[in-house]
């Protein structure tokens, strides 16, 4: 039996290895090619010491000079002593330059576009083999005939062969107006990735997710991993958008509300003349249940201004969630993070 390593990258480069149960990490990095920082292989230097942000391991023997037991407690390991019980997500402190490993260079061919919505373009890309990556990471896709890249998240699952995407419609923007006016189904595309420490870590409590206009795109990706992965937490997702035009991708909220047990979602529109049932701010709409005195894993992504909204909105309540995430992006510019 074996399990995916994602190891995550200080530029934000993420790798996804191999690594065999009875294996320590440092191992099935080696074999991977993935030259992790590493001096003594005993748990002797420290050398190798990272951060475990999910999963289940075995520290193995190693000395306190090398990690502490205040270290161990907050979940540092040290790779060449780690044995992992399942699927795992580690921190590198070091570059991906540094590990001698580059960012994985992709292409697909357009199988979908849905130019539907006046705001908002889907589309999807085929590729010849399943892409692991963690729920709600991105990539940066390059506009074709260009060398320009815009970063977007996947809307699709990971470890499929076709990749969904779900972008703003951004007046004058260049991607925009490749996949609104030029785009057809067949056309290659390239992107390189995955990117991001914005992913769905293993719910243990209940979850809030929070998505602005097309910051929608990595919650569907967590939903639609989280049918496979399924969970006993509760999960909720509020969805705001300036105008009902923005509105998208309900049909695909309420079939994954059919297939998720315990997930409900709600929608706000900020036009106050758009007879919207909810109007105002997601964060008008949350209520203390939702919170769950503060445990509760709190993911946010959308705009700075809406980011930040969310954050003085806790700062404002008193409340100190067990975790919060979160991921802004400039949609108006189209700004490759």
């Amino acid at each position: 039996m074996g399990y995916n390593i994602a190891l995550q990258f200080e530029d934000g480069v993420t790798r996804i290895i191999p690594c065999n149960a009875d294996e320590v990490v440092s191992d099935a990095a080696y074999r991977a090619k993935v030259n992790i920082p590493l001096d003594c292989r005993d748990g002797a230097c420290g050398t190798c010491k990272s951060h475990c942000d999910s999963g289940d391991y075995e520290l193995g023997d190693y000395v306190e000079d090398a990690m502490s037991g205040e270290e161990a407690a907050e979940r540092y390991v040290l790779t060449c002593q780690m044995r992992p019980k399942s699927d795992c997500v580690i921190r590198v402190p070091a570059s991906s330059a540094a590990c001698k490993i580059e960012a994985s260079a992709h292409g697909g061919v357009l199988t979908r576009i849905d130019r539907a919505s006046p705001t908002t373009v889907a589309f999807s890309l085929a590729i010849e083999a399943p892409l692991a990556f963690l729920p709600g990471q991105y990539v940066n896709l390059r506009v074709p005939g260009t060398e320009q890249v815009r970063a977007y998240s996947f809307s699709s699952a990971p470890n499929e062969t076709e990749l969904s995407f779900l972008i703003r419609d951004v007046p004058g923007g260049l991607m925009s107006g490749f996949m609104r006016n030029v785009a057809a189904v067949g056309d290659r595309m390239s992107f390189i990735g995955p990117y991001g420490s914005f992913y769905l870590r293993k719910p243990e409590r209940p979850v809030l997710m929070l998505a602005g206009g097309t910051g929608l795109a990595p919650f569907l990706s967590m939903l639609r991993y989280l049918q496979d992965n399924p969970t006993s937490q509760p999960i909720r997702l509020g969805y705001g958008v300036n105008t009902t035009a923005d509105l998208v991708e309900l049909a695909t909220l309420d079939a994954l509300k059919e297939a998720l047990p315990d997930f409900r979602y709600f929608t706000v529109v900020v036009d106050k003349a758009s007879g919207h049932e909810k109007l105002g701010y997601v964060t008008d709409h949350i209520g203390a249940d939702d919170l769950n005195g503060g445990e509760v894993d709190i993911y946010v992504c959308g705009p700075p201004p809406m980011v930040e909204g969310v954050r003085h909105w806790l700062s404002t309540l008193g409340v100190t969630p067990a975790s919060l995430h979160y991921e802004k992006f400039a949609a108006t510019h189209e700004a490759a993070r």
